[in-house]
């Protein structure tokens, strides 16, 4: 059976909790009447096991069972690395 889950890239935000990262993802949408292109932007708490990923790390996550309270999302690889 093909992968359900849902999979979303973003930059990191905050690294600061104990295996837990704060990642941005920014999507873009056309508004359906204006047509004006509106960036929106939303902040996920993923799961770090390991405790790698720094603030401003390019990161690919997927859905998960829920971790915690407000952790639904667990970290499938760095993309790239902040500078």
């Amino acid at each position: 059976m093909r992968e359900q889950r849902k999979r979303l890239e973003g930059i990191v935000t905050s690294d600061k909790m104990e295996k837990t990262i704060v990642v941005e993802v920014s999507t873009t949408k056309r508004h359906q009447r204006y047509g004006k292109v509106i960036r929106k932007i939303k902040k996920f708490k993923a799961h770090d096991e390991s405790n790698e990923c720094r603030t401003g790390d390019r990161v690919q996550i997927i859905e998960s069972r829920p971790i915690s309270r407000t952790k639904r999302w667990s970290v499938v690889s760095i993309l790239e690395r902040a500078k």
